[in-house]
């Protein structure tokens, strides 16, 4: 049974915990800045030592990005690996639930208990060596061959960040994996794909909420009266605004020029990875261009805001599994490592984190929290 209900961005929809209807999350290891979203309390009670194993939703790295600002693991399995029975939807064909822990072991060990097939989750499937779950062991890392996307490695990754990963592929390295680039050409259209059919399905899916059989009702004169007024008190700014954006690619006129397109590049982005996989095992990549960011320097500005998922996004649109792990620390700031595997290679992906681990202390470091 779970013991506690964590805060998080409205409907799952923020990078940084900032949109929720019940204040802002801080981040443990510094309280000014964020802990990324959307799943931003789940993460940071991780970090804080709260819990020892919890549940977020990973639509676009909801997950994966408050682990590597809160020098947490956190896993994004594969596509329908985990029951999405209960989960509100936000973006169907993205959502995933994720769990996150301080290590890949416990991450694997509570996994062990709810992955699998589930009859009230059409999109469910098995996990192939999930026996494996309960008492995972570390891979070997000798022989592991680990894809570095050039696009990922760009200007516009911060230095510092660039260096802790840089360290930590050099000491999976030292035992023997072996580090080749590898190309990924149509990322560069990822945020836009992404955000094209995220706001297209989360203005599907909330149109629900019209105070008819979902939502809070607001009594007004008349049907749509009612209606507007619910959807206008019941939804906070970022819901509102993904809202009117898929509503806007859907209409007449603006589906296949928007909406439909963004579905083939999605295509053409999950064979680049099928590509990449044919050269590699593992993909490894940032997890964002940054640090945490310091509270409210991107609230004002969408785009920006948009733009800390990008190094998740195509994980997410591709359904491939994504294993977020701690890599080191930048003036005391956590720095995290992703670490991407071909679909249903979920077991693998963690037995690899697990080995990192086992060479490393950055996931047993704790923030120092001050009551």
């Amino acid at each position: 049974m779970p013991v506690a209900k964590a805060n998080m961005d409205e409907f799952a929809m923020g990078s940084s915990g900032e949109y929720s209807a019940f204040g802002a999350t801080r981040n443990p290891w510094d309280h000014s800045r964020v802990p990324g979203g959307s799943s931003s309390g789940a993460v940071a009670a991780i970090s804080a030592g709260y819990a020892p194993f919890a549940l977020g939703t990973d639509t676009g790295g909801s997950v994966r990005l408050p682990a590597g600002f809160c020098g947490v693991s956190a896993l994004r399995p594969t596509y329908g690996t985990l029951s999405r029975y209960g989960v509100m939807a936000m973006a169907s064909s993205l959502d995933q639930v994720g769990p996150v822990a301080v290590s890949a072991k416990d991450i694997a060990a509570g996994l062990s208990v709810i992955v699998g097939r589930d009859p009230q989750d059409s999109t469910s499937v098995d996990l192939p060596n999930a026996s494996r779950l309960a008492e995972l062991k570390a891979s070997k890392l000798k022989g592991l061959r680990i894809g570095l996307p050039k696009e990922y490695f760009t200007e516009g990754l911060s230095p510092a960040v660039r260096e802790v990963l840089e360290t930590a592929l050099g000491r999976l390295a030292s035992e023997g994996a072996e580090v080749v680039e590898v190309s990924l050409p149509h990322t560069r259209f990822a945020i836009d794909t992404y955000y094209l059919i995220n706001t297209s399905e989360v203005s599907s899916n909330l149109s629900r909420f019209d105070g008819v059989r979902y939502g809070a009702r607001k009594s007004s004169e008349g049907l749509h009266g009612m209606i507007s007024q619910t959807r206008d008190e019941g939804f906070g700014p970022e819901a509102k605004r993904r809202i009117l954006l898929g509503a806007f690619c859907l209409s007449k006129g603006f589906y296949e020029a928007f909406y439909l397109k963004a579905l083939k590049v999605r295509t053409l982005i999950t064979q680049d990875f099928q590509a990449a996989f044919e050269k590699v095992d593992v993909i490894a990549t940032p997890l964002s261009p940054s640090t945490a960011f310091p509270i409210g320097s991107k609230t004002t500005s969408p785009l920006e805001m948009y733009l800390a998922d990008v190094f998740t996004v195509t994980m997410a649109l591709a359904a491939l599994p994504a294993l977020a792990i701690p890599a080191g620390f930048s003036n005391g700031l956590p720095v995290g490592i992703q670490l991407v595997g071909p679909s249903l290679s979920d077991v693998r992906l963690l037995e690899i984190g697990a080995a990192y681990q086992e060479l490393t202390d950055h996931h047993l470091k704790q923030p120092h929290l001050e009551f």
